[in-house]
């Protein structure tokens, strides 16, 4: 039954990456066909985003209320719902309303899961787990790129929405199994909720919020702009460059399952620092000016970035307590998707009035931050040696 179950969330995962990566990997089709400037993909992804933080800040009186196993089945349909209402969107206004449902589930998914895991899973399990959210982002850039070489970026969501709906019902069969962990604090806890006032209360918090939200927005960033990228800064169709679009993926995948067999000995802090730097010497190779090193690069900054974010959730029990780590971490997803949403549009912003080439130093400088609010936390918290 504990495998079973253990089986059940890596399914999960996969469906918090299916639909992060369709978006990015698509827009250089879907502007063209709706007439709209580059940057738009800033507002979708705002929209996203912002639904996002509103479910992440919800979700420790949710997880508390409904449990995690409601909570993830509730949110991976309301995302297979907004994917099939992408698929059939005809005008920009209408993936813009769509865009709120998604950001609702994906938010709530993310912060009752990543809690739930935490909780009762050691540090590679964390990475594996999140390794599996890479292999649906890697996923889902093939699926758009055999869309758009075959028929049109609409079957492409409607795919993704149709693995989705599947996902749901193997969800809804393995609810029994959930009971394995019935008095989980993530699930019974019936102490007054800690909310963000008293989270922000507790020594190292705030500069835990900040690291988080600077990492997340690079990690969005190299998300949704590395297709366009590589097309509008290096040349490459716009095909292969929705393929391309799975090349960060592939690189935070692959780093999170070998991150899987060496977290539990290193340490979470050792893991974010070290990938931090390959992460930089990534955005150096992606600097570059030629095709076949910029490729290698966005591989490399994926390696790099893969340890930080499972790193710095599972670190957030011990560091704090359990019994405040989904509220913790319930903010924490708040502030990451506060860098996902407004850091990628600032960089559209910047792509469209100077250069789609300032994408590594853009990257570069939020990695950079994040390593030093982490040290600041862990100053401030006089955290154990294995953060």
């Amino acid at each position: 039954m504990y495998l079973l179950l253990l089986t059940v969330i890596y399914i999960a995962f996969i469906s918090l990456g299916l639909p992060d990566s369709l978006l990015g990997s698509a827009w250089p089709t879907i502007y063209h066909s709706f007439h709209v400037p580059l940057s738009y993909m800033g507002i979708v992804s705002m929209i996203i985003s912002g639904g996002t933080i509103i479910s992440g800040l919800l979700s420790e009186r949710l997880t508390r209320k409904c449990g995690t196993r409601t909570v993830t089945v509730v949110s991976i349909f309301l995302t297979a719902i907004a994917m099939l209402g992408f698929s059939g969107a005809t005008a920009f206004y209408q993936l813009c309303l769509w865009a709120i449902p998604y950001g609702l589930g994906a938010g709530a998914i993310d912060a009752a899961l990543n809690n739930y895991v935490a909780l009762h899973y050691n540090s590679r399990h964390m990475s594996w787990l999140h390794c599996f959210w890479g292999v649906g982002t890697i996923i889902s850039p093939y699926i758009m790129s055999y869309a758009l070489t075959h028929s049109v970026w609409t079957n492409g969501y409607r795919t993704v929405s149709y693995i989705q709906f599947g996902i749901v019902l193997i969800m809804l069969l393995s609810l029994p199994l959930w009971k394995i962990n019935k008095n989980s604090l993530a699930d019974t806890n019936s102490a007054k909720p800690l909310g963000i006032k008293g989270a922000l209360k507790i020594k190292g918090v705030p500069y835990l919020l900040i690291g988080f939200m600077a990492y997340c927005a690079s990690e969005a960033t190299a998300m949704l702009w590395t297709s366009s990228f590589l097309e509008g800064a290096r040349g490459i169709a716009k095909e292969t460059a929705a393929a391309f679009g799975a090349l960060f993926f592939i690189g935070i995948t692959a780093g999170r399952f070998l991150a899987g067999f060496i977290s539990d000995k290193l340490g979470d802090t050792k893991m974010i620092r070290v990938g931090a730097l390959i992460a930089l010497c990534g955005t150096v190779c992606v600097a570059v000016p030629l095709k076949t090193t910029s490729i290698i690069g966005f591989i490399i900054v994926g390696l790099g970035c893969a340890p930080i974010y499972p790193c710095i959730i599972h670190a957030t029990p011990n560091n704090f307590g359990a019994e405040n780590s989904q509220a913790i971490i319930g903010i924490q997803m708040a502030s990451a998707y506060v860098g996902s949403t407004f850091m990628p549009p600032v960089f559209g912003l910047i792509a469209n009035h100077i250069t789609l080439k300032l994408m590594p130093v853009y990257l570069m400088f939020f990695l950079i931050l994040m390593l030093v609010m982490i040290s600041k936390t862990e100053r401030a918290c006089k955290t154990n040696s294995n953060y």
